[in-house]
């Protein structure tokens, strides 16, 4: 049975449960310059603090700390911490050239654990989500008001960062691929036009995984659009989920999830904030009210699988797990045969 089958198959009969947040628990182990340099970047002449993929290369042990705590609290989904690991994003620690062996890793690392976790309980398998998160500039935008045809980075630069990356995750073990916080829908064809050529190229095909972010309480991402037209821009990657995560707590969420659950011919996902952030930029949601709305979403209707974004830790996900469990799945709608088009 194909992964994608296999996946499906379980989700006809239960909720899935996703890992949440790498970053506030890298915050809680991980501090200063010489923390997250190691003796392999000791010289590097660019400050390297808070560049939480590298830690896949310099503090190994700790990645596979936090897939242990996530799959001991109940999660079927494994996310590698790669999110910010491509060419584009790593140039800011001037550590573009190491962006391919952070996602490799990463992988691996996941990839390690996982099957430690399935070897132990067969009957529960685990999954490894290679993580694709936004690149650090929008193409649907220009950064300057005075100049609207600029643009910071090319279709191309894009789309080759995402190569990269796509082909590393598949090489170090990734069973699907998350392109996720999606809150530039053009930079997000860039990466499906990235990952249909490293598929051509290396003859795979793994299942897809596409993530909204409403960037407000309109509902609509940084490049205009809404979920309902989001899923029409994307379907014809026939991807396993479309989901929505990240900028938003479950609450407030609520409008977009219920609108993508009403539309989408595909499985559905849900993994919000832990809240709205404070005035300090941190999340005070605690595990028992995110659990109790997405056990509200579930019980509505809305979602095939669950989890947590920012601000998440095992404890949300481990109660988010339990909120769950034994509430049915959302049925999944028949594709429509009508045209539909969508705007900006």
């Amino acid at each position: 049975m194909s992964t994608r089958a296999r996946i499906a198959e379980l989700a006809a009969s239960r909720i899935l449960v996703l890992d949440g947040s790498y970053g506030v628990l890298i915050q809680r182990s991980v501090r200063g310059e010489d923390a997250y340099r190691g003796e392999r970047f000791g010289a590097h002449p660019r400050p390297l603090a808070g560049d939480p993929d590298l830690l896949n290369l310099t503090r190994p042990e700790i990645v596979r700390d936090i897939h242990n705590a996530y799959l001991e609290a109940g999660a079927d989904f494994l996310t590698t911490n790669t999110f910010t690991a491509t060419s584009l994003n790593q140039a800011d620690y001037g550590l573009e050239g190491f962006a391919a062996e952070m996602s490799f890793t990463g992988a691996q690392l996941a990839r390690g654990v996982c099957d430690e976790w399935t070897a132990r309980t067969p009957d529960q398998p685990r999954f490894v989500v290679g993580s694709i998160g936004p690149a650090k500039a929008t193409l649907s935008l220009s950064p300057r008001v005075e100049e609207p045809a600029y643009r910071a980075v090319t279709f191309e630069q894009v789309r080759a960062s995402y190569f990269e990356q796509v082909q590393a995750l598949i090489e170090g073990g990734v069973d699907l691929l998350m392109v996720e916080t999606i809150f530039d829908t053009l930079n997000a064809k860039a990466a499906l036009i990235a990952i249909d050529e490293v598929f051509r190229a290396q003859g795979v095909e793994l299942p897809l995984w596409l993530s909204f972010t409403a960037v407000d309480r309109s509902g609509r991402n940084l490049s205009g659009q809404t979920i309902e037209a989001f899923n029409i821009s994307v379907e014809h990657a026939d991807p396993l989920f479309i989901g929505v995560n990240c900028s938003l707590g479950a609450a407030e969420m609520r409008p977009v999830i219920a609108a993508l659950s009403g539309i989408a011919t595909t499985l559905t996902s849900c993994h919000p904030n832990a809240g709205l952030p404070n005035e300090l930029g941190a999340f005070d949601e605690q595990p028992s009210d995110t659990s109790r709305f997405l056990r509200e979403f579930a019980k509505d209707g809305f979602v095939n699988a669950v989890g947590g974004c920012c601000g998440t830790t095992p404890e949300h996900v481990r109660a988010i797990a339990e909120a769950v469990r034994g509430l049915p799945p959302r049925t999944v709608p028949p594709r429509r045969k009508a045209t539909a088009l969508s705007g900006l």
